[in-house]
């Protein structure tokens, strides 16, 4: 039997036999944290946003209405989508009438966005209540703390992306 041993402090957990254990990172660190902050997230957003319409298809209508039709890559890059989850959200968001996609006349093989009228008019119905979900978030800090924050997860959100 393995007996974890007190030993938090000291940044790790040990078995019995001495042998190497588990760090308290694995327990406490990012991957849990961010995974718990994403939870209250969706939970949040299906209250008080919208039960069909998810996070990145929102940041999708809001790109398209704010900067106008673009190309399907741009699109995803400015939301921070890859190829293998831009397409099929964009299929999603066509079917409801949410967007349009052509072909590029000049070349075939790029895919151009469109927001359409009921798309843009959700984005807008749903703006204020984007920014209640993330005021909520945000409560148990003091502005300064949430400028910090938010400034350390973009930080750590470009990190990856190199």
């Amino acid at each position: 039997m393995y007996v974890i041993i007190n030993s938090w402090k000291r940044g790790a957990m040990s078995r019995e036999n001495g042998e190497p254990g588990v760090t308290p990172d694995v327990i406490d660190g990012i991957g849990p944290l961010a995974r718990q902050l994403n939870q209250a997230h969706t939970r949040l957003w299906y209250e008080q946003v919208h039960q069909d319409l998810t996070g990145p298809q929102f940041t999708v209508l809001t790109l398209l209405h704010t900067h106008g039709d673009m190309d399907q890559g741009t699109l995803g890059a400015l939301a921070h989508l890859d190829k293998s989850t831009t397409a099929p959200l964009l299929d999603r968001l066509r079917r409801r009438g949410l967007v349009e996609l052509a072909q590029d006349d000049k070349d075939r093989r790029r895919k151009l966005v469109r927001v359409t009228g009921s798309g843009r008019e959700l984005a807008v119905r749903l703006a204020p209540a984007v920014v209640a979900v993330n005021e909520e978030m945000l409560a148990p800090f003091t502005p300064e703390e949430r400028e910090l924050f938010l400034g350390l997860l973009r930080r750590a959100a470009q990190r990856r992306e190199r």
